[in-house]
């Protein structure tokens, strides 16, 4: 499967560093929202 390389909106960006900022793993958010690991930086 090949996922096409996708650009995230600013509101988006926060949204993930607000729930990693408030607790939330940053595996579980890879999960939830269909990441890669890389999209979220490198932990």
């Amino acid at each position: 499967m090949t996922r096409e390389k996708g650009s995230f909106s600013s509101e988006f960006k926060l949204q993930m560093v607000r729930l990693y900022e408030n607790g939330k793993p940053r595996n579980e958010i890879i999960h939830e929202y269909d990441l890669t690991p890389s999209a979220l930086g490198n932990g």
